[in-house]
C-alpha cells in the first residue's frame, strides 16, 4: 500500500509545480507559499477531524513535538525556496535540482538513522545525480 501512496504523492508533487508555476504570475513568491500552505493546513487539519484521530495529539512526546517542529521549518524554507525558484526560473529545471533532495535525504538517512547503504542505493544516486546534471545544462 505505501507503494500506491508514494504513486499519488509523485503525481501530486508534478501537478503543484505544474499548478504553482502558472498561479504564481504575478503573485510575490513568499504570498504565493503563504496561500499554498494555508490550503496545506486546511487540508491536513480536516483530514485529522474526518479519521478522527485529533485525540492523539495529547500522547505526542516532547522529542516528537520538537522534531516535528523542525521538520516544519525545513519544509516551509524548502518551499518558500523551491517557490522563488519557480517563478524566477523554468520549473523544468528547478523541479531536477530540487529531486537532489533523494540523494540529500539517502544519504542522510545512512548517517543519522543508520539506514543501508547498498550498491544499488549508490548507483541510484550516482544516475539521479547524472540525470539531474544533464536535463539541466
Amino acid at each position: 500500500m505505501w507503494f500506491v501512496f508514494a504513486i499519488l504523492s509523485s503525481v501530486f508533487a508534478a501537478l503543484t509545480s505544474i499548478l504553482a508555476k502558472i498561479g504564481i504570475e504575478h503573485v510575490h513568491s513568499n504570498l504565493a507559499t503563504a496561500i499554498r500552505t494555508s490550503v496545506v493546513l486546511v487540508l491536513a487539519w480536516g483530514m485529522v477531524f474526518l479519521t478522527n484521530t485529533q485525540n492523539g495529539i495529547t500522547d505526542i512526546s516532547r522529542k516528537s513535538w520538537l522534531f516535528l517542529i523542525l521538520s516544519g521549518l525545513a519544509t516551509g524554507a524548502s518551499w518558500l525556496c523551491y517557490y522563488k525558484a519557480i517563478q524566477i526560473g523554468e520549473v523544468s529545471k528547478v523541479v531536477p535540482i530540487d529531486k537532489l533532495s533523494v540523494i540529500l535525504t539517502l544519504v542522510l538517512a545512512f548517517v543519522f538513522l543508520h539506514e543501508a547503504f547498498t550498491t544499488k542505493t549508490i548507483i541510484g544516486c550516482l544516475l539521479i545525480g547524472a540525470g539531474t546534471l544533464l536535463m539541466v545544462v
